[in-house]
């Protein structure tokens, strides 16, 4: 390990001392790099996170493998913080959140199929057993759901609950409140995936709900605690909910509705898409009447469709 890196590390405190090389590299690069930087990705995936992290921090090198190291050092050395790596996982030791590597036994195998734009490590609250055990379905929607989307989200979550599919959602209001509070109520397991720090809950009106998943769930992000959503952060959010999930649900959603972009991840990586038709009517229902339409999407009306995709 680089002397910068002991620095780093004679910082970190309790139960996270016996972190190895890698995974306080990881841990540190959730804190300094934006989600989804390809390059950062290609690096690591080249030398390994803690080899990475030499580059950028102490080596004057250019490339490695004609990978921009320069830019990356550019991108991420104002970041680079001892007191705020040491606050991040002080905050993670006080919600009893817990540092998720590749290596670990409960990372989801579905987040390697992103390849360089995996992140670097997940930061997770509750059961994180939940994550591999068992098929996981994505159901995602509009924010500002119909009566009609609260209503076939909750009967699809019920019914996919019952056959065992872990609900894998991103706890915004509207369409993935209900598919949480659905799987909840049906004794189920639920995964939230947050675009900001596991220690903060948003939006603030789904405190309740998320303390709910904590204890019966999981909670997850791949940004380290005392981090804030943004709206770039959302959108990458949502490819590790197509990612972590074997098939994604859109049940409602507008024509520019966000899980539309959702759903884009899941076509990208070429998993299982559905979508539930709503009235021709309904604007709330016209994203997924594109999705059918133009990016053939399974058209789903029950739990047995939803299940089979």
């Amino acid at each position: 390990m680089t002397t910068m890196l002991n620095r780093i590390n004679t910082t970190i405190e309790g139960a996270h001392t016996g972190l190895s090389d890698n995974q306080v590299a990881r841990a540190i690069w959730t804190m300094i790099a934006e989600p989804g930087d390809n390059a950062t990705g290609e690096l690591i995936t080249a030398c390994g996170a803690a080899e990475a992290l030499r580059y950028v921090v102490e080596s004057d090198e250019a490339t490695f493998d004609l990978i921009d190291v320069k830019t990356i050092r550019e991108r991420t050395l104002p970041w680079i913080s001892t007191a705020a790596i040491r606050s991040a996982f002080q905050k993670a030791e006080r919600t009893g959140t817990i540092l998720i590597t590749p290596e670990h036994p409960h990372w989801p195998e579905g987040l390697n199929a992103l390849g360089p734009n995996a992140p670097y490590a997940l930061w997770a609250r509750g059961n994180t057993a939940i994550l591999t055990a068992a098929e996981g379905i994505a159901v995602v929607g509009a924010r500002a759901a119909t009566g009609y989307g609260e209503h076939m989200a909750m009967e699809l979550t019920a019914g996919l609950v019952e056959k065992g599919r872990t609900i894998i959602s991103g706890a915004a209001y509207g369409i993935d409140g209900m598919a949480h509070r659905a799987a909840l109520a049906s004794g189920g397991n639920t995964v939230a995936i947050l675009a900001g720090g596991v220690d903060c809950f948003y939006p603030a009106g789904h405190d309740g709900l998320l303390t709910r998943i904590a204890e019966a769930g999981v909670i997850v992000s791949e940004l380290s605690c005392g981090q804030a959503p943004t709206k770039w952060r959302f959108l990458m959010r949502n490819r590790l909910i197509a990612a972590a999930a074997a098939s994604t649900l859109v049940v409602e959603a507008g024509w520019r509705s966000g899980s539309l972009n959702t759903a884009g991840h899941a076509i990208a990586l070429g998993r299982p898409l559905g979508a539930v038709p709503g009235p021709v009517t309904s604007a709330a229902s016209a994203g997924c009447h594109r999705l059918i339409r133009e990016f053939g999407a399974t058209l789903v009306t029950t739990t047995d469709e939803a299940a089979d995709m």
